[in-house]
């Protein structure tokens, strides 16, 4: 047995793992809340039942063994949220499916490559949103498809593809219309379902998801029906969710928030699925909130930040909020102590992870004392492992900084036919290296102090970015900001914070730097400080230092120390 001092921890807990797949644990809601809503999209006009859905669910699944996609088949959902979204994520679980989730914003470079390495044979594709026309991109992408008979595509740049299913219209030539697909499964396809719905086991992969390829190209992280059930089902018992929850739910479908932590914990737990839209957008968030008296609100912090410092915020009645999730992105403890008090939500929760861990490994708990719940991500998981190691891989004492490992049943198969790449951060023990830095006291409680990659090291000291960042969020006049590492000739690298100033107000680089003489230590003042609008981030809220590193070193033309 570890030494108590030492950095690890294993969430031990009375509620077993789940041992079902998604469809079987789609066809238990169905029976135990079938008269009480399961989904809601106001926007679509959707508001179905656990029946319902599940009826839809089992047409569809049905009509893909129709469209002759057999077990294991990758097959791609491009859209932003959507009923037809869940819907083909629940079908292709019940169809033995590997559901591959491509991220909205990608073009066509991109979703070529996603597309050609996990060898999809079908897509169910959106048609158009705001400035992204999916089906013009695909018709780039495959000339072969307007002279196709539909279901039968031969395309040259991507020969898996069979099938392009269309959500929405006009309809295009050469795809299978949305709607029309859950008529094609006949008798001897829902009998041809239900035996290969006995034969399902919950180790079978049923998600593939792209990680956002800061670094190189993207990879597949491939994910079990007991990984991402069993996650979805122990971040709702966090919540303490139950069927008399709704889960109002901004963040993308096509990522882990989406897809595990909201329609996932919704299925294990009986709560509904309530889409505010499409895309996020504070104003439509507010509104569903209110007119469909959700109890949990998920976001990552920028979605938080843009609620809460909307116009229009102080109209709307949000009292029936209770919980949620605020996740994706080091939580700014100013804004959390918001959330608290302005949006009803005194029993938010922080959810810490990654999509390898399908994804939260920590998440605070809802009676956790407010201290905790802003300057943690709470406590390990059930039925996780981690442990926090040091350079060489050893473990660290309590309270000392190291790499976070994850170990149990949410990590990852691996990534998707990359057998070097897998092996680079899953190690012969099962553990996940997770590329970030934390700290675990002598409670459990873990703090994230940064990424490896995001670590600045200034004349030969170690600087962590969050730390300076939560610093600087006291600041009455700062929205956001973000730290992140320079090239200089001196140093190595020096500290460069890039700002977002709160509506009405002026700030100067002399008021930041002033704010900070004698707080903190001077070599962790920026040296630059920029004045933006907005921060280079991912879809998921993810913010992208590498891009806005860049950003500043080519403008200022800074180069770093000549090392030979």
């Amino acid at each position: 047995m570890a030494d108590k001092a030492d950095s690890y921890v294993c969430g031990t807990s009375d509620t077993p793992l789940l041992g079902d797949t998604i469809g079987r644990s789609l066809d238990q809601a169905a029976r135990r809340w079938s008269d009480r809503e399961a989904l809601v999209s106001p926007s679509h006009g959707v508001r179905w039942t656990w029946k319902e859905l599940a009826e839809r669910v089992d047409a569809l699944a049905a009509s893909f063994v129709a469209l002759g996609l057999e077990r294991g088949a990758r097959i791609g959902i491009w859209s932003l949220n959507r009923p037809e979204w869940t819907l083909t994520q629940f079908a292709a679980a019940k169809a033995g499916l590997i559901l591959v989730t491509i991220n909205p914003a990608y073009r066509l470079s991109e979703l070529e490559f996603a597309l050609h390495k996990v060898g999809c044979s079908a897509i169910v594709t959106a048609t158009a949103f705001k400035t992204s026309n999916y089906m013009d991109m695909l018709n780039t992408l495959l000339p072969e498809l307007a002279s196709a008979k539909p279901g039968q595509l031969r395309a040259a740049r991507l020969p898996a593809l069979r099938i392009v299913i269309q959500i929405g219209g006009p309809a295009c030539p050469g795809t299978i219309p949305f709607d029309e697909v859950a008529g094609m499964g006949g008798t001897q396809y829902r009998e041809q379902l239900a035996a290969l719905g006995a034969s399902l086991q919950f180790d079978d992969a049923v998600n593939i998801q792209f990680t956002s390829g800061t670094t190189g190209s993207p990879k597949g992280v491939t994910l079990t029906h007991h990984n991402i059930l069993n996650n979805g089902y122990f971040v709702g018992r966090a919540m303490r969710l139950t069927e008399q929850d709704r889960i109002c739910i901004p963040v993308p479908l096509y990522h882990c928030f989406g897809m595990v932590m909201g329609n996932l914990a919704s299925v294990t737990l009986g709560a509904t699925m309530v889409y505010p839209g499409e895309g996020f957008d504070p104003l439509a968030t507010l509104r569903t909130i209110e007119q469909e008296k959700c109890t949990a609100l998920y976001g990552v912090p920028t979605m938080f930040i843009a609620e809460l410092d909307h116009g229009e915020f102080s109209n709307f009645n949000l009292k029936s909020l209770r919980t949620g999730i605020m996740a994706g992105a080091p939580c700014p403890i100013e804004v959390m102590k918001r959330v608290n008090s302005e949006m009803n939500m005194g029993e938010v929760t922080i959810a810490y992870g990654m999509t390898e861990t399908s994804p939260v490994s920590f998440q605070s708990a809802v009676d956790d004392p407010l201290d905790r719940r802003v300057s943690t991500v709470g406590r390990i998981h059930p039925h996780v492992e981690v442990k926090v190691v040091d350079l060489d891989g050893k473990i660290v004492k309590r309270g000392q900084r190291g790499e976070l490992c994850t170990r149990g049943y949410s990590v990852m198969l691996g990534y998707w036919e990359e057998t070097e790449k897998t092996a680079d951060v899953l190690d012969a023990n099962g553990w996940m290296h997770t590329g970030d830095i934390a700290i675990i006291d002598d409670q459990g409680y873990c703090n994230i102090v940064g990424r490896i990659k995001d670590m600045v090291i200034r004349g030969g000291e170690n600087l962590y970015p969050r730390e300076i960042e939560e610093f600087l969020y006291r600041h009455p006049k700062i929205q956001d900001v973000q730290i992140f590492g320079v090239a200089d000739t001196r140093y190595g690298e020096e500290l460069c914070a890039w700002i977002r100033v709160r509506s009405g107000e002026k700030l100067t680089m002399e008021e930041v730097r002033s704010f900070c003489d004698g707080q903190i230590a001077h070599n962790k003042i920026p040296r630059y400080v920029e004045f933006v609008d907005e921060f280079p981030m991912t879809v998921t809220g993810k913010i992208q230092k590498f891009l806005m590193r860049d950003d500043v070193e080519k403008r200022l033309g800074l180069k770093a120390a000549k090392t030979a």
